[in-house]
């Protein structure tokens, strides 16, 4: 079974507003998974945050930005909040919005 990769529809409207190049990256870590799988994900790519959180990092040359996604049963990433990251930590604020738009999806 393949890993399936799904835009909460807030999150959809996010990606199109960050930069070419952050998309580039995004597709290319949603390419890598599709191919490898998620547990094969070097950690470069990825790493956890809290609980169910956890982090895509993104940086091009018109910065960083960071899409927090969880994974449910069935092979399903479920991306539910991307947004361009200012500061060295990531925002209590993105990471609570995060664990509310993931209680829609399941």
């Amino acid at each position: 079974m393949s890993w399936t990769v799904v835009y909460h529809r807030a999150a959809a409207g996010e990606l199109a507003i960050q930069p070419t190049e952050i998309r580039a990256r995004l597709d290319n870590i949603v390419g890598l998974i599709a191919s490898f799988g998620l547990e094969r994900l070097p950690g470069k790519y990825a790493r956890h945050l809290q609980g169910p959180i956890w982090e895509f990092r993104l940086q091009g040359k018109d910065g960083i930005a960071r899409a927090l996604y969880v994974v449910r049963h069935g092979q399903r990433i479920f991306v539910v909040r991307i947004f361009t990251k200012k500061t060295q930590k990531t925002p209590r604020k993105e990471i609570e919005l995060a664990l509310a738009r993931a209680k829609e999806m399941s």
